[in-house]
């Protein structure tokens, strides 16, 4: 079996990005905080059965149980009350977000139709970065037959970069496949 991403990171990233950016101190060296994966739920204000199999899903994805989100505050137009749910999410945080990261890298990614790497304009400023992911069958835990509609997500990596060129070094070294421009 492959090293753990923790252990590849310890050994061979840390040293790399404190060499290419010249860091005196090894606290300095940005990491990955956590991992959040959000999904939004227009449909489960009317349909129970909608919020239901997509907690199970995110619960399989990650192997960590949702938290519902609820609205709010009433809005007329998207028919939505306050309270109501509208979506759900997970935080990953040490090893369940490694272990997240590996099988997002190594498995789920390389799975997209006509895959040719992720964005690399998706970094808000601060080193943090967000990925939208169209169906949630790229992970080879979901069977495609228990599904009951396509739904996407939004994965957000958080670190301690401080810039996005910083963020990018990280996730790069981590394994990410970021597009040529």
């Amino acid at each position: 079996m492959a090293e753990p991403l923790k252990k590849i990171y310890q050994e061979t990233i840390v040293p790399k990005l404190k060499e290419q950016f010249s860091y005196t101190n090894i606290h300095q060296v940005p990491r990955v905080v956590k991992v959040t994966v959000n999904r939004g739920l227009g449909e489960a204000s009317q349909n129970a059965k909608a919020l239901e199999s997509s907690l199970s899903e995110l619960a399989t994805i990650t192997g960590q149980k949702p938290v519902v989100t609820r609205a709010k505050k009433a809005i007329a137009g998207f028919k939505i009350r306050q309270g109501m749910p509208v979506g759900i999410m997970v935080t990953l945080r040490s090893k369940r977000m490694y272990a997240f990261l590996e099988r997002l890298i190594n498995l789920a990614l390389p799975r997209i139709r006509d895959f040719r790497g992720v964005s690399p304009r998706s970094f808000d400023g601060r080193g943090n970065y967000t990925l939208g992911i169209r169906e949630q069958l790229i992970f080879p835990e979901i069977d495609y037959d228990s599904i009951d509609q396509i739904r996407g997500m939004d994965i957000s990596i958080i670190t301690t970069a401080n810039t996005d060129e910083e963020g990018r070094a990280l996730l790069k070294e981590m394994g990410m496949p970021f597009r040529e421009k």
